[in-house]
Formats: structure tokens, sequence, C-alpha cells
């Protein structure tokens, strides 16, 4: 039988010393929507489903879904907010998790005007701990296009390894081909 977060107990709600890091909760539509909107420009390049402003109707209907998956252990995705205000100011979370093996996929994105505060590092950071402590992790990666240099800082500071550039790995936004960097952390070795 597969692991799950119901059957685990996983957690639904990390906290740091700025931010709440929880799953994603019914009602978090108009707050992803409106991060997703004032966001379009910086994550146009990196992330294909920010190509154009989504409709609140359907920023609800990913809520809805992100928390069902959640649930069944399907994808882990955090919402950021600003423990001091409140302010939805990202997602991360563990991604494509193969439970047998322990292996999860750490991916990032935050909202405009919230970078360069190291807020994402500080997620991931969490996100890290919690993985190792209490779902067993063995092995942790970050994906990135070799181009999204943030994105590749924030896998670098955390001590993640780079293990491969897979090249021509996947097409970007406009159609080239780009390559994919993956950086892991593995048990015994970095963490």
């Amino acid at each position: 039988m597969n692991a799950t977060p119901l059957r685990m107990g996983i957690a639904e709600t990390l906290e740091t010393e700025r931010l709440v890091l929880r799953a994603p909760q019914w009602d978090d539509g108009p707050a992803l929507n409106e991060a997703i909107r004032d966001s379009l420009e910086d994550l146009r390049p990196w992330m294909p489903w920010a190509q154009q402003a989504p409709a609140l109707e359907a920023s609800q209907e990913n809520v809805r879904r992100a928390r069902l998956r959640f649930l069944a252990g399907e994808d882990l995705r955090l919402h950021m907010v600003l423990k001091d205000t409140g302010a939805f100011v990202g997602s991360s979370g563990l991604h494509r998790p193969d439970w047998d093996a322990r292996h999860f996929e750490i991916g990032y994105w935050v909202r405009s005007g919230y970078g360069g505060r190291g807020l994402v590092t500080e997620a991931v950071a969490a996100i890290e701990a919690y993985a190792a402590a209490h779902l067993a992790a063995d092995r942790l990666e970050i994906r990135c296009d070799a181009r999204n240099l943030r994105s590749r800082r924030v896998a670098e500071r955390r001590g993640f390894v780079l293990e491969g550039r897979l090249r021509h790995e996947r097409r970007d936004v406009v159609g080239d081909l780009t390559d994919t960097l993956v950086y892991a952390k593995v048990r015994g070795a970095e963490f």
C-alpha cells in the first residue's frame, strides 16, 4: 500500500522565521490568482502555466485540484505566506513524489516584489529538513532551466550538488529546446 499524507499524518503547515508554508486551502484561489497576475512577467519565461493571466475561476479550480492532490499524496504543494502580513508570496513544495524510493523534487516560484529577500531559500531549507526528518527522504532534487540563474542560485545556496545537464531536454514557452540542470541531495552524503 502506498504511503500518502493522510496515512502518514503529513504536516499541512511548516513555519520558518518569516514564512508559513501550508498546503493549499479551499479558499486560496483569489490570493493565488492575484499573485500570478502580479508576477506574470517574471514567471512567463520559466512557467508554461504563466503565459497569460488566469481567470479567477481557473485559479480556484487549480487550488481545489492542488488540495486534493496533496491529500492523496500525489503532489505536496505548499503556499508561501508571510507571517507578519499574511501576504501570499509564492509556492513551493515536494513534487513528483516517489514514495517507494523516498524521492521528491522541490519546486518553487516567488511573487514579483518579494524576490531577492531569501524567502525561497528559507522555504527550501524548511522543506528539506521536513522531508529528511519526517518523510525519510533519500533523494531531493531541484530541476531548473539552465538559463534560470535565480533558481540555480537557490539550489547552490542550499548545497545541492549539480549532477548533470540534460541537453535539449524540453521546449521552453516559445518552443526553443533548452537544457535542464539537475541538482540533488542524497541521504548520507548531503543530509
